[in-house]
């Protein structure tokens, strides 16, 4: 192996090992784990990169991912780990549920928001949580100008959120919100505080399994197939 080769393949290893560690050593995260009990549950990790979030979580956990390369790097560390276009979850095939579904930054990469939380309800078990990280606009719009807020508007987003428009999109869905917090601390009034001004949000739902869409909508998709998965799924089809 050529010496170029191996510093590329060192340096490349102590990204990959700086990125577990940096999650890790979280506090915001660990306070979602500790509190969620990720690692004692079945996590879903969506958009789960090389595995930083799912090595922490429990037995059973499932990440996928788009990229070859991450679910290369993710088994190759004993990760279950598996490649596919999370849009189209209804087409993967997976044939269990989840405790828990994990997504981190990654709701305002999607082309539709809507059909993706749809499509997890089948996922989900029964008072199975969602946990969505999200990056926000501000309550105090001005904030937007100082680099720590400006991550709502990266150029390869193309969904972008207020705490209010956020919760209000789960909820569209069949999700009873729980929390809209930051977890910057664990004192739920400070936190609640903080999360007018943070940039960044995590939504904490259950799934409503019995959601239905209101007749005015029913009346909008009835007989076009292009919505028939989504009533499939609430069972009005």
């Amino acid at each position: 192996m050529k010496i170029s080769t191996t510093i590329f393949l060192f340096l490349k290893n102590m990204s990959l090992n700086t990125r577990f560690t940096e999650v890790s050593l979280s506090k915001t995260f660990d306070r979602i784990r500790t509190l969620f009990e990720l690692d004692k549950k079945s996590v879903l990790d969506l958009g789960c990169g090389y595995g930083e979030y799912l090595a922490l979580c429990g037995e059973g956990s499932l990440g996928i991912t788009s990229n070859q390369e991450e679910v290369k790097e993710a088994i190759a560390r004993g990760l279950s780990v598996m490649f596919g276009n999370i849009e189209e979850l209804d087409q993967l095939n997976l044939k269990k549920s989840f405790a828990v579904v994990w997504a981190n930054n990654f709701f305002e990469h999607l082309l539709s928001p809507h059909a993706f939380l749809m499509n997890l309800k089948p996922l989900s078990k029964e008072g199975s949580f969602l946990i969505l990280g999200v990056p926000v606009f501000p309550r105090i719009l001005s904030l937007m100008h100082f680099s720590k807020w400006k991550g709502a508007l990266a150029s390869n987003h193309i969904n972008f959120f207020t705490k209010e428009t956020l919760c209000e999109t789960v909820e569209r869905a069949g999700w009873r919100v729980l929390a809209v917090r930051p977890f910057f601390f664990k004192n739920k009034t400070l936190d609640y505080v903080a999360s007018f001004f943070a940039p960044h949000l995590y939504v904490v739902a259950h799934n409503e399994s019995t959601f239905t869409y209101p007749p005015k909508k029913l009346m909008e998709w009835k007989g076009n197939s292009f919505y028939s998965n989504l009533l499939k799924i609430t069972q009005q089809e």
